[in-house]
């Protein structure tokens, strides 16, 4: 059981890991390649204009569930999977090949939705759109736009709680929102929905191989959603999901055999660490030599280690039974990582918080 529960766990951090080293070696291309989104990365209001955009597609998508517009939500999800490969393709392969290999990913995602097919989506959609956003967030900008993610996912989960409705029409989808991680091999998510559906349980679908959000939850009568949506959602666990004293589920039998995590919990942190790689100056805190990570330098090394800190602090609370928000963690973990080593390279300060 342990073994299961700790599996995942190292398979969710090398996930995230993933998509933080993908970010990096995006960075310097992605910039020469003229893939800057705003005209000055170090305005501020960005992240506003950001964060407004995220609160717009939130109720749309809550509007279209509402509707049974399924579709909309699940075309809007694949096409922008699609457009996040094509970014990452196109430094590899022609732009021929990188426009086929990104409609092969968003066939994929229509017809073959498996779990391991998600995560490779999410994996790239993931190192894209942090490589993105941190050539195109200055410090100052990256900073305010994760510290504002984080006060609204904890009042998303510990107080509207809207993000449920959200979450809930998302996982019948099978899109990459989020990333799946399996607690065993035999692990199929198609299979585990079919089931659930000839059991005659729709609902049951959506959650009966998911643990609670980053947990291997436990109880085979306490389903939860467990996912978060694709810009900030939090984990997701329930409330009294039996535990031993150590945290750990109670029982092997009750471990389940997937749980997941929202994709926005791998990408908001790793903002700061592609933020802190480009826009930090070399003079100040020069490159690590890291083969195929030339951006790489010691902040953005120890945004890194400060969102694991916070990641494995989460997976600790939550493998207790308590519903957590997530971006509080894993953002206040980057950020104080990254300020950390910034203040240790010998960066002033005011120059760190980009002022």
């Amino acid at each position: 059981m342990r073994r299961r529960v700790a599996a995942g766990v190292g398979f969710a951090a090398l996930l995230f890991l993933l998509v933080q080293l993908g970010a990096l070696a995006l960075v310097p291309t992605f910039y020469e390649q003229g893939y800057q989104t705003v005209e000055d990365p170090s305005d501020p209001t960005n992240s506003l204009l950001y964060i407004g955009a995220i609160l717009v597609a939130t109720a749309a998508m809550l509007a279209a569930f509402k509707f049974d517009l399924d579709w909309l939500v699940q075309g809007f999800v694949v096409l922008a999977a699609a457009s996040l490969a094509w970014y990452v393709f196109s430094v590899f392969l022609s732009p021929l090949a990188a426009i086929g290999a990104s409609l092969v990913l968003a066939a994929l995602l229509v017809v073959h939705p498996e779990w391991y097919v998600i995560d490779a989506a999410g994996v790239l959609m993931g190192a894209g759109a942090a490589g993105l956003f941190g050539i195109s967030f200055g410090l100052l900008p990256a900073i305010v736009l994760l510290s504002i993610l984080a006060v609204y996912d904890a009042i998303s989960v510990y107080g509207t709680e809207h993000m449920l409705d959200l979450a809930e029409g998302v996982m019948d989808l099978n899109l990459p929102v989020v990333l799946v991680v399996p607690t065993t091999l035999s692990y199929s998510l198609l299979d585990a929905k079919t089931a659930a559906v000839d059991d005659g349980d729709e609902q049951s679908a959506t959650y009966t191989d998911g643990a609670g959000a980053e947990t291997a939850e436990t109880g085979s009568e306490g389903d939860t959603e467990s996912e978060s949506d694709e810009s900030d959602e939090a984990p997701i666990a329930d409330d009294e999901t039996p535990a031993d004293e150590d945290g750990a589920p109670a029982d092997e039998d009750d471990v389940r055999d997937a749980f997941f995590i929202g994709l926005g919990d791998a990408v908001m942190p790793t903002v700061i660490i592609a933020s802190a790689a480009f826009f930090l100056p070399a003079s100040l805190a020069p490159s690590l030599g890291v083969p195929g990570l030339p951006a790489l330098n010691l902040p953005a090394l120890t945004a890194m280690i400060g969102t694991f800190a916070g990641l494995f602090t989460l997976l600790w609370m939550v493998l207790k039974g308590r519903a957590h928000a997530g971006l509080p963690l894993l953002n206040g973990g980057a950020i104080g990582g990254y300020l950390v080593g910034a203040l240790a390279t010998g960066v002033p300060l005011l120059t760190a918080l980009g002022l």
